[in-house]
């Protein structure tokens, strides 16, 4: 697992005092085992939602129907307005989302199977960033979480 960017991610959230919520989708719920798997981390770590529905991203993180058929639940749109929704659900200073195709099913022809959608957002922006991992579904989870955590950290660096 990622514990070098894990615990860096630790060390900024607890000196810059800034706290975390996260909205899941292909990642399971990764993302956040890895973020309270460090003591301390119910300082800065507000609230998780695994959201692997569409029903679920509707009813949960409000992410309007339309939207989704639209744009589908693996999408730049869907993901920042997961991590928006979810930020100001728990009022925490970041949201951040993961949405995408772990496989081995769901892939299209535009989406194969490693495609990922990662957003982070504050009160002032929000950016999401578009991967193709490889590798198996464990592989592209793990990937997909420590990518989310690499995003945290260069948002919180100086």
């Amino acid at each position: 697992m990622p514990y070098k960017i894990l615990k860096q991610a630790h060390k900024k959230l607890l000196e810059k005092k800034k706290t975390v919520a996260v909205a899941e989708s292909c990642s399971g719920g990764l993302l956040s085992y890895l973020l309270t798997d460090i003591p301390g981390s119910s300082r800065y770590f507000l609230l998780g939602v695994v959201a692997y529905s569409n029903n679920s991203k509707e009813k949960i993180l409000n992410i309007p129907a339309k939207t989704i058929a639209r744009y589908t639940a693996v999408s730049g749109r869907v993901a920042a307005l997961m991590a928006e929704n979810v930020r100001k659900k728990a009022k925490s200073d970041f949201g951040l989302s993961i949405t995408g195709i772990a496989g081995p099913a769901g892939a299209t022809a535009n989406k194969p199977v490693g495609t990922v959608f990662i957003c982070l957002s504050d009160k002032n922006k929000t950016n999401c960033r578009k991967f193709s991992f490889r590798g198996n579904r464990r592989q592209i989870r793990k990937r997909s979480a420590e990518e989310a955590l690499r995003l945290l950290c260069a948002r919180l660096s100086p």
